[in-house]
């Protein structure tokens, strides 16, 4: 019997930069957004609690289109979609840098939301299907230059409003868009014969509005606004409402809920929540952390907290390869179990800790976050079968996606709590311990992850 080849063919790779095009965009348009917010605020004279919602409109529709990206993919063809939301993100990035009023740039956000939120889904369905048993190599290869424009993306912003107008920092998705529609055109192959399933309209109408809710709400408890968000019972009744109509309609929903009885599936969707639970979480507290308790400036700040993006940075590469030779399992839990020890040192930092020290932890945690999401999200589109791939992407990214809001929300509160009943240093140091054990539990999910052989209908 001949060996499989370890080769990866060159036409995936052609894909897959084809296919990280998109979220490449999405990622710099937002960190380059992120940073502008004062400066727009200035420019249309409004307050800081209106302009934030130029990034809030963008993630608040980001998760209303997130559970039609199945749907979609089933009725017109992945290449199709991904084609067209690059076509919407341009015209919502022309429409942005054109804008007169706030009113007309967040709804242009709306629609840039909408095209970024089904990209991500896109690459990950795409490579699932032409990657096959290389996926977890070819999309940790790909994730890198998504990781470059989030890294860029402040520089980039920085730079266009030293030197340019506020516009550019919209206009100039228009050209590097057209570019990428013409080569992703160009390469991506022509969609399979798709399944012209019916649109689940009442689970759509249940959990698109139930999932915006419940981020806006997590958003406000984060920010610590005053008063308890209402939307927050509104979206848990709409969530369960799409759960129990999922289940009565397993094979028409617009989430096949089945697919969360499969060990391997429900393992790597817990273990894809946690990574992105200890990322977020550590974007949180850690500047603040220099911030307030080493009392950093923002500057030096930003130098300081930098390594955790460079041990993604380097993770990324090598981890599919990895995957490959030890399996899902060993590498993942290895991931969690590296970002523990990374995390720890803050845990029992004192005013007398090495900057450099903790510089380096941050390293090591940023290569242990970086070392966790891809094997295991190899690991769920290897155990399930071709047909249900539309309905899988949208259930793994939606897991993913909320794991940031729901880990800073509970990160922040508890920090909250503590600085009221104690020393800043003290309160610091226990929710450091909280987000060690959220890499805790991430290591306890990995375990559940296939071995080197794979369990590919567990």
């Amino acid at each position: 019997m001949t060996e499989p080849s370890h080769r990866v063919d060159t036409k995936v790779w052609i894909i897959a930069a084809a296919c990280a095009c998109g979220p490449l965009m999405s990622g710099l348009d937002s960190t380059m957004v992120n940073i502008s917010l004062n400066t727009l605020g200035r420019a249309f004279a409004v307050p800081l609690g209106t302009i934030q919602w130029v990034t809030s409109a963008y993630l608040l529709s980001l998760a209303l289109a997130l559970p039609l990206s199945g749907w979609l993919v089933d009725r017109i063809g992945a290449r199709r979609v991904f084609l067209g939301c690059f076509v919407v993100f341009i015209l919502g990035s022309a429409l942005s840098g054109s804008a007169v009023s706030i009113t007309m740039l967040i709804a242009s956000r709306v629609l840039q939301g909408i095209a970024g939120g089904l990209m991500a889904p896109m690459m990950q369905m795409m490579m699932a299907r032409h990657a096959g048993r290389h996926m977890a190599r070819v999309i940790g290869v790909a994730a890198m230059p998504v990781m470059v424009g989030q890294m860029l993306g402040p520089s980039l912003g920085g730079l266009i409003l030293t030197y340019a107008s506020w516009h550019w920092l919209f206009f100039v998705n228009v050209p590097v868009g057209l570019a990428a529609i013409a080569f992703a055109w160009r390469v991506l192959p022509r969609d399979e014969t798709t399944l012209a399933r019916r649109l689940d309209l009442l689970g759509f109408l249940l959990l698109s509005p139930g999932l915006a809710l419940l981020l806006q709400s997590l958003v406000a408890l984060a920010h610590g606004d005053e008063g308890f968000p209402v939307g927050l019972p509104v979206s848990l009744l709409l969530l369960g409402g799409f759960v129990l109509h999922a289940m009565r309609r397993p094979s028409a929903a617009l989430i096949d809920l089945r697919l969360f009885t499969g060990r391997v599936f429900r393992a790597a969707s817990a273990t894809q929540f946690l990574s992105n639970a200890l990322n977020f979480g550590g974007q949180l507290l850690m500047p603040l952390y220099f911030l307030n308790v080493r009392g950093a400036s923002p500057g030096l700040t930003g130098l300081l907290v930098a390594p955790t993006a460079l041990g993604m940075f380097f993770a990324l590469p090598v981890m599919g390869r990895l995957s490959e030779r030890f399996g899902a399992r060993a590498i993942s839990g290895t991931g969690a179990l590296v970002t523990l020890i990374g995390t720890l040192p803050f845990a029992f930092a004192g005013p007398d800790t090495s900057l450099t020290f903790l510089c380096a932890a941050l390293f090591v945690r940023g290569f242990g976050v970086g070392s966790i999401t891809i094997p295991s999200a190899a690991a769920a589109y290897a155990s399930i079968p071709r047909e249900s791939l539309s309905t899988a992407t949208t259930a793994i990214n939606i897991c993913q996606r909320f794991g940031g809001p729901v880990g800073t929300t509970v990160l922040a509160l508890f920090l909250q709590h503590s600085l009221a009943r104690g020393p800043m240093e003290a309160a610091y140091g226990v929710t450091f311990w909280l987000l060690a054990a959220i890499a805790a539990a991430c290591i306890l999910a990995a375990t559940q992850l296939p071995g080197r052989r794979g369990e590919r209908r567990a």
